[in-house]
């Protein structure tokens, strides 16, 4: 007799292969076998999230570390949950792998009303990932792992869906069924023509300026040594810390300040190295870029998206820029010591236009600037604060320790937040979330209890939505509707978890409370009481035209 495993089981094993040591997820009765697989052999940690959006966000994040983030999800109502967090990981092109259950394959598509049931599911699925599989049989579910893990790996990459009907995976399989994990295939050179054809028009450059996204989170050798040879660098969100912001030839995300505006109008050549040049950092692409434009990325489908290049490379980035180091670098031209004082002082004056603009908040930037270690991680949700000192005053240093949310979404930083933390066990997070985006997941700090995840949670609580003030103090002649939200006493719903809870009512006391915090090593939350401090000035990004 040969021995037989359970592809629930099978799974299991695989995910094991793959190095995978966190899932994600809600159990449910149509992924039970799964995740009874997941719990007999003990070889994976299974987080029990309090909802499936916040399974899927904290593999999303766990992934932005590790290379791959796994979540379980039920069916029907239960992947419906998981989209939006989805079209997160779309967003933040994340190695994801979003398992889910299905009614009995007799069942299937056929509007029967079998329990967790819905239609089209795996059109929903296809429409919010990279791409989505069904498991039609048995004998094809390993096949299929190993496929979408491949997918979802594969530069671009993506988060991919796979649904598996209940009664297959408790079907039995003959344990040869397993087999040897795929690989991801490995980047092409940059070829001497492609180097060539920039080196051209970059060779000639006096005032050059990077631009680089997240496409270069791998390039921070390159980067650094273009900067280090006179290259001015700015960095979209996404790409904080490729180059540390501590570095005289970075601009940082200062792209909104009118010092930095006006310098980038006097460079005469842009290279765009792995960036969609989203609409928020480019003043909805009204924000005049020196030409020439060349544009660097692996994706073909990037080419002119959202500016016209004069020159589309399509190559790695890591590849292109290190060649392209490499030629500067034997060019031995002199950095001109005017073009790196007015590269400072732009970035000077921009910072201190930001610190003017977050008033008291600036202090806050600061305190966990301190608090933080060098390689600690700052996740931030789309929140006031997160907007104007998270996402550009808190300096970044290396690249992937400041985080948030690439599709604009609120309430994703607390499970980010999570599966941070459990990807990097030995070093400290700082989280930053609104109170209004908190209510969206609040389930959450349950999960944080529970794990006992050193998190440090700053609560930004104005009791409702401070953008929506903003925007509509600018754009609606300050009339202000349905942005004022009840909130709890999140202090006091802290400590009913057994989670530490401190308040800060001035700030004065930033600095004091957030050391206090992160040298605690356990779960904290901070509940910054804004109405005591003061309100903060924001109407979201600079626009082109908002309405």
């Amino acid at each position: 007799m040969h021995e037989t495993i359970t592809v629930g089981e099978a799974i299991a094993r695989t995910l094991e292969q793959y190095q995978v040591s966190t899932v994600y997820g809600v159990i449910s009765i149509h992924n039970l076998p799964i995740a009874d697989a997941i719990g007999r052999r003990g070889l994976i940690d299974f987080t029990p999230s309090r909802g499936e959006a916040g399974a899927v966000t904290m593999a999303d994040a766990h992934s932005r570390f590790t290379g791959l983030g796994v979540a379980l999800t039920s069916t029907g109502a239960g992947a419906g949950n998981a989209v939006g967090s989805m079209i997160e990981a779309m967003n933040a092109c994340s190695p994801l792998i979003h398992i889910t259950g299905q009614v009995e394959k007799a069942y299937l598509d056929m509007d029967a009303g079998f329990i967790h049931e819905t239609r089209d599911q795996l059109g929903f699925l296809r429409a919010s990932s990279k791409q989505a599989f069904r498991v039609h049989s048995a004998a094809q579910a390993v096949a299929i792992l190993h496929k979408a893990i491949q997918v979802a790996q594969t530069i671009p990459c993506g988060p991919v869906s796979i649904e598996i009907p209940i009664d297959i995976q408790n079907t039995p399989v003959p344990l040869s069924i397993l087999s040897t994990p795929l690989t991801t295939q490995p980047l092409p050179a940059a070829t001497t023509d492609q180097v060539d054809a920039i080196w051209q028009r970059l060779q000639h450059a006096q005032r050059p300026l990077l631009w680089i996204g997240g496409g270069a989170l791998h390039a921070s050798a390159a980067v650094k040594k273009l900067a280090d040879l006179g290259v001015a660098v700015i960095s979209s969100t996404h790409g904080r810390g490729i180059l540390s912001d501590d570095h005289p030839f970075s601009l940082r995300a200062f792209h909104n300040a009118d010092s930095i505006d006006k310098l980038m109008r006097t460079c005469d050549i842009t290279l765009v190295a792995g960036s969609r040049l989203r609409s928020n950092e480019t003043k909805t692409w009204s924000l005049p870029l020196p030409q020439p434009l060349i544009q660097i990325d692996i994706d073909p489908q990037a080419a002119n998206r959202n500016y016209s290049a004069d020159l589309v490379v399509t190559a790695d980035c890591h590849s292109i820029l290190s060649a392209l180091a490499e030629r500067l670098e034997k060019a031995n031209s002199v950095i001109s010591p005017q073009w790196r004082q007015q590269v400072q002082e732009a970035t000077h004056l921009a910072e201190q236009q930001l610190r003017e603009q977050c008033g008291p908040y600036s202090q806050l930037s600061d305190a966990v600037e301190h608090a933080l270690p060098t390689q600690g991680i700052f996740v931030r949700d789309i929140t006031v604060s997160g907007s104007l000192w998270g996402s550009r005053l808190l300096k970044a240093t290396q690249p992937r320790h400041n985080i948030h949310s690439l599709a604009g979404a609120i309430g994703l930083g607390l499970a980010m937040a999570i599966g941070s933390a459990k990807a990097n066990p030995q070093i400290p997070v700082i989280g930053l979330v609104g109170d209004g985006g908190l209510m969206l997941g609040v389930g959450e700090l349950a999960t944080m209890a529970q794990e006992q995840l050193p998190i440090v949670l700053i609560i930004m609580n104005d009791h409702g939505y401070g953008v929506m003030r903003g925007i509509q103090e600018k754009y609606f002649a300050d009339r202000q509707y349905y942005n004022d939200l009840l909130t709890p006493s999140f202090t006091r719903l802290a400590e009913s978890m057994g989670i530490k809870a401190l308040t800060i009512d001035k700030a004065d006391d930033f600095k004091s409370t957030l050391q206090l915090a992160v040298d605690l090593k356990q779960p904290v939350v901070i509940e910054v009481l804004m109405e005591n401090i003061g309100k903060m000035n924001f109407s979201g990004p600079p626009q082109k035209k908002l309405f």
